[in-house]
């Protein structure tokens, strides 16, 4: 668990750097299905898990979310916090392998986008959100669906500085195993749905034409 700890930590400190114009199909497709389903979040406190450069947390805020904000990436947590409305979120470095920072029951919603992949222990997370969220509150969950394992994929970039392409730590998990880490932290299952580019999609993120109709991300929509 070490290594991939690292490999997640180093990979996303060297991708802050392109994160945010990659034109990642994945946050293309996962973006909308996400503001969609968090709904109205104003005066809500909200816990964004492995926050990236932000592009949930600022919109969180903006709409008027009390939003805090965690990343184990410093590189991607200085590119966040250099961004419009930044002021408006705390943003905590902290490796989600461990226990969050924060009181039981202090949270109304927690979002968590593209990181179950990244994670070893799925038990845990679920365990800890669950903790910190508030009885009555909601937890969406998103994730590349695992599907998409099948098929070579994982989370990936090319460095900027040698062209290389970097793999940041991956583990290929199922959807039995996201479904049960949910329920055995207590969660009830509220929905899940399964997400595929169509070509109109693909025309705007080329990279997603060979995955048109195939699926690619997932979400999980939890109450407590």
């Amino acid at each position: 668990m070490v290594d991939l700890i690292s490999e997640v930590r180093s990979g996303y400190d060297r991708w802050a750097a392109v994160y945010d114009h990659d034109v990642n199909p994945l946050i293309g497709l996962e973006g909308p299905v996400v503001r969609k389903a968090v709904g109205n979040v104003r005066e809500l406190a909200v816990l964004d898990l492995g926050c990236g450069t932000g592009r949930h947390a600022l919109w969180l805020a903006e709409m008027g979310a009390r939003v805090t904000a965690v990343d184990m990436s410093s590189g991607m947590l200085d590119k966040a916090r250099c961004k419009p409305g930044a002021r408006e979120v705390e943003f905590i470095v902290h490796d989600l392998h461990e226990p969050l920072p924060f009181d039981n029951g202090r949270f109304d919603l927690v979002l968590s986008g593209l990181v179950l992949e990244h994670l070893q222990d799925l038990n845990g997370f679920f365990s800890e959100t669950y903790r910190v969220l508030k009885v009555g509150g909601r937890a969406i969950l998103s994730a590349m669906h695992p599907a998409m394992f099948l098929r070579g994929a994982q989370a990936r970039f090319t460095d900027p500085t040698s062209g290389a392409i970097v793999q940041p730590g991956s583990k290929a998990h199922s959807m039995a195993e996201f479904v049960m880490a949910a329920t055995r932290a207590g969660f009830g299952l509220t929905n899940v749905e399964e997400f595929s580019p169509d070509a109109e999609f693909a025309v705007k993120y080329p990279r997603a034409e060979k995955y048109v109709g195939w699926p690619m991300l997932v979400v999980m929509q939890l109450s407590k």
